[in-house]
């Protein structure tokens, strides 16, 4: 049986656009009925919740003002970068699942919405750029056994807690924990995951053909532009 298909980051950004954001229609209209519900009535400057991909359609014809979500903000986004940083508990502290899409999105088609845009940009390059980062160092194989390390510890009568292990891999790189990681990073990083995946199962003498696609990284999503 083939493997799955991972998602592209063009269809992760397609699943993005169907959360629920706040605009400030400019018309006035009833309710309007779609597939994904009902939305409206749309009376400005009241505030009407409505799906992404549809304040983005509406924002191209200057139709609405888009409210961006809390934590698209300089301040926010900066605690962030900051947290991944000074981060000792684990690798990867929890972020909106998709927050690279919505932002990426946001700053193509509506930057007058946000406030200040470019260096908005600049940190979520930086933030992008530091998680991809840890991941690839986070990517490597685990020893094949602790059983040295646990004889030392007990001859030496270590007291100390050992650290926990926030690698990607388990103690006997059975398997790859995924915790902390976003969907676009997973997509992003899946040529490396196969590659490594394919090491450790050679090591340990398990089965080289992993359940993962062979092919290359995915298409990156560029904030730069």
């Amino acid at each position: 049986m083939a493997p799955p298909t991972m998602l592209t980051p063009q269809e992760l950004t397609f699943i993005t656009e169907q959360q629920q954001i706040e605009i400030v229609p400019s018309f006035s209209m009833t309710k309007i009925r779609l597939v994904s519900g009902v939305y409206g009535p749309f009376e400005p400057p009241r505030r009407a919740t409505v799906p992404l991909w549809l304040a983005l359609s509406l924002k191209r014809k200057k139709k609405c003002r888009i409210i961006p979500p809390d934590w698209l903000s300089p301040d926010i986004l900066t605690a962030m970068v900051q947290e991944e940083m000074n981060e000792k508990n684990a690798l990867w502290p929890d972020i909106p699942r998709h927050l690279f899409e919505t932002a990426k999105v946001l700053l193509d088609v509506a930057p007058n919405d946000l406030p200040e845009p470019s260096q908005i940009r600049s940190i979520l390059l930086h933030l992008r750029h530091l998680r991809l980062s840890k991941i690839r160092t986070a990517l490597r194989p685990p020893p094949p056994s602790n059983t040295a390390r646990d004889s030392y510890s007990l001859n030496n009568n270590n007291d100390e807690e050992e650290e926990p292990d926030t690698g990607a891999f388990s103690g006997r790189g059975e398997y790859m924990s995924l915790t902390g990681f976003t969907p676009l990073e997973v997509c992003q990083m899946r040529g490396m995951f196969t590659g490594v995946l394919r090491v450790v199962g050679k090591l340990s003498g398990g089965v080289d053909d992993v359940g993962v696609e062979r092919d290359g990284d995915a298409d990156d999503m560029d904030l730069d532009r």
